[in-house]
Formats: structure tokens, sequence, C-alpha cells
């Protein structure tokens, strides 16, 4: 297991602590973990294995901030994991700052339960050891057993009810680290943060390295080489910046081994403490479906966004061809963002980088008076009124500016608008106003009729 070092206190790299939910299949770790976020949102089935897809939540008890990281069951029998159970136990307990390792009071301890707590005794991490399934008074003495475990005292609860829950959740923030309050978007004198994305082999940790000067991110021809994010302040054009250089996205999430699966969580951290994206592509392969899924983690995430194209040396002509014809068809709801071609290797033009980046982000901090946005709806309705439907014109009523990074627009309706026709509003908004290298966030907010 890779060593998890801490971070200096005089340090300002904050960060969620993450907490892991852990335990073999069908103890109701989904159903706890939709209890401590306080919404239904990791699924949940009356089967083991079901927990495969988003696993990572934002979750907030007694006015302090987490991640919580729903894990798969362990399941030692399970065909390919009998080796690996160990290895991915691993992997999810060093990348957490805490564990809530859960078991079945009902059922009690079992050889898989014993299996994990080796591996969670190994890891060091500090564990908070919940009783699940203990629904009333009268089944609690059974969760008094898990004291024989040896990870101290087990907290009775029912994820199905909630009872028990507040006192768990308050061993759970014992347990994790105190972070500082984090500053919404760019702190005050601090260097603007840069997350470098991008599939596994395409160059990400040689764009690092030219950026720097210096050797500072292992390479290596083997895809997958960093795991962990690395932070890296960079002195460029007179201001420093902070690089994250993000472990390569490899596939689908349910399809990745524990390791790259882990990986692609702290990926989807790295991006959360980002303000702009710098997606890596090989320019001298086709444009992947693993491409067009990393940007859209990074529309969804609403942050900036720079395209490189590295490995520009291996372009030629045909492939130039080819690769215009695959931008076009592919990136085609990115458009927005600026493009560059670079040779991370040699350093090829990777000086167009900080003015890409500096264009994105006066793009994502762009606002617009509500005087000007609205004067500019006026005209754009004129021009082009919204279709009739079902024999109703729905009007734009006002519109306003809710936020910036990125730009997000209320607009108040007198009907809900055709998804075409918001594609048009944001069409038209870029070619008044800008907005290069940001998505733009468009919220319909039609009138609603009154009670009679």
């Amino acid at each position: 297991m890779t060593e998890q070092t801490e971070p200096d206190e005089g340090s300002n790299d904050i960060r969620t602590p993450i907490l892991a939910v852990v335990g073999r299949p069908n103890v109701g770790k989904s159903t706890l973990v939709n209890r401590i976020i306080g919404r239904r949102e990791a699924v949940v089935e009356d089967k083991p294995g079901v927990t495969r897809d988003r696993v990572s939540y934002d979750a907030n008890w007694n006015g302090r901030a987490f991640t919580v990281v729903d894990t798969g069951g362990w399941d030692p029998d399970a065909e390919g994991l009998a080796e690996r159970i160990s290895a991915q136990a691993e992997v999810a307990v060093g990348l957490a700052d805490a564990v809530l390792f859960v078991v079945d009071a009902t059922v009690g301890i079992t050889d898989t339960d014993e299996a994990v707590v080796k591996v969670l005794r190994k890891s060091g991490r500090p564990v908070v050891l919940a009783a699940n399934k203990v629904d009333d008074q009268r089944t609690e003495a059974e969760a008094f057993a898990l004291w024989n475990l040896g990870l101290g005292e087990p907290f009775p609860v029912s994820a199905l009810h909630g009872r028990g829950s507040g006192d768990m959740l308050d061993a759970v923030l014992a347990a994790l680290p105190e972070t500082p309050e984090e500053t919404i978007g760019h702190e005050l004198g601090g260097p603007r943060r840069i997350a470098i994305i991008g599939r596994p082999n395409v160059g990400k940790s040689s764009l690092l390295n030219k950026l720097a000067g210096e050797e500072r991110v292992v390479v290596d021809d083997a895809s997958g080489t960093t795991v962990d994010p690395v932070d890296e302040l960079v002195e460029l054009g007179g201001r420093t910046w902070k690089f994250i250089d993000t472990a390569g996205i490899r596939k689908r999430v349910k399809t990745a081994s524990g390791h790259e699966y882990y990986a692609s969580l702290r990926t989807a951290t790295a991006m959360e403490r980002a303000e702009v994206a710098v997606l890596v592509i090989d320019g001298s392969q086709s444009i992947s479906e693993q491409d067009m899924r990393i940007i859209q983690t990074v529309r969804e995430s609403g942050r900036a966004l720079v395209i490189c194209f590295n490995k520009w040396d291996l372009v030629d002509d045909e492939r130039r061809y080819y690769l215009e014809r695959e931008y076009e068809r592919e990136l085609v709801q990115v458009q927005w963002a600026p493009r560059i071609n670079i040779t991370a290797r040699t350093g090829w033009h990777i000086d167009r980088l900080i003015p890409a980046l500096d264009a994105a982000l006066a793009g994502w901090e762009t606002r617009i008076t509500t005087g000007a946005l609205n004067s500019f709806l006026g005209r754009l309705v004129a021009e082009h009124p919204h279709p009739v439907r079902g024999g109703k014109q729905p009007r734009i009523l006002f519109g306003t500016q809710a936020q910036t990074s990125p730009p997000t627009f209320a607009l108040f309706t007198s009907g809900k608008l055709d998804a075409g026709y918001e594609r048009y509003i944001e069409r038209r908004l870029r070619e008044e106003f800008g907005f290069v290298g940001t998505p733009i966030e468009i919220q319909v907010r039609p009138r609603e009729k009154r009670k009679r």
C-alpha cells in the first residue's frame, strides 16, 4: 500500500475529510450512507453487490462537512476477488481519513468481518464500528457481542429507521481530522487551482514536469503510474499556479479494478478543488468514449475547461484532417473551450497554456448586469420568439445572473421553455458576451398559476 502523507500544518491545501464506509455485502452500507447524507442517492436493493457506480457523496453533520465514500461489499468468495480482496481493501482504506465499518448485528461476526478487521488494523486508520439492523432495544444486546472484534465500542444503529445514527455520527466527527473553513472560489491572494486530467498515458505528468522545469512527477510508459493527485506550485508568467496532476481516468468506475476505482474517486475530489480543468488528449489517437465521459464530468462539475491535444509531433497531415473532423463531431458540446496543440515531452507550444487558462478563468468569472441581460433578452425574443406549443407561447418575463463560477442565469418565464430554445439562448449569450472556456447553466423558473 502506498503510504499516505499528511499535509503540513502550515499548508493551505484544504480538502474535505474522507470517510470510507466498508463492510461485507448486504449489511446495509448504502442505506446507512443515505441516512448520513440525508437523502436517497446511494442505490439500495436487497441483494449483495448492488453498489458499483456513483460512490462519493457530500455530507454534513453539526456544521462540519466531509465526503462519504460508499464502497462495494467485500466478498472473498466472489469470482476474481478471492486473491485481491485484501489489496482492494487496503487501497480503499488508505485513501480515507477514517473508516466506518458496518456489521450486521443480527448475523454477528463472520469470517469475512474478521478478514476485514485485519486490514483495518494494519492500515492504522481510525475506525468507527456500526452495528447495523438494531431496530429496537431488544436487539441491542446482539450488538454488544461485536466488542469481540477488538475495534472498540460498537454503535448500535438502524440505517432503515435512523435509530442511534446521531451518536454514531458524533463518533465519526471525532475520528475525522479537523479542517479549516474553505473559501469558496478564488482565495484572495492565493494561486489559481488547475487540475490536469485525462486518460492514462496521454502525457499529463510530462506536461506538469515541463511546466515546472524539473522532474517532479514519475513518468513511465506504463499507463496509470500516477495514483494520488499531486499538488505542485509552479511559477509561470510571473505568477504562482497550483497544478493538480490527477490519476488517469481509465474506464467506467464500475468496471475498474480496485486500484483504479479509488484513483478515479481521488480524480473527482481533485476536480472539486480545482477552478479550471486542463484536459489532455493524445492527438495521435482517435478521440475515445473515455475522453467524452471525462468531458461530461467536467461539464457537470461546473469547472472552466482548456483542451490540450498532446503528442503533436506524432500528428501527420492525414491525422490532422481526421482530428479536425473528430473535434467538430465529438466535441461539439465544448466548442467554447480554448484548444491548444502541444508536445509536452519537448515543451513545444506549452507557453500557449497560460493565455488559454487566463481566458477560461475570465469567462468563468464573467458577470453581466441585470440591465444588460434583460436588454439582451428583449432583443433576442424580438428576433426569435419561442415557438408556439399546444396553442401556448412561453415568454421570458425577466432574467438575472444568479452567480459566477460558473455563470448561472435564472430566467423567470410564463411557461416551460423547450430544451432547443434554452440551447439557442446559451449560444446567443456566448456570441454577445464571450464566456470563453466555461459552461453556462440556465435555470428556467416558470411562473406558478394563481389559485382561484
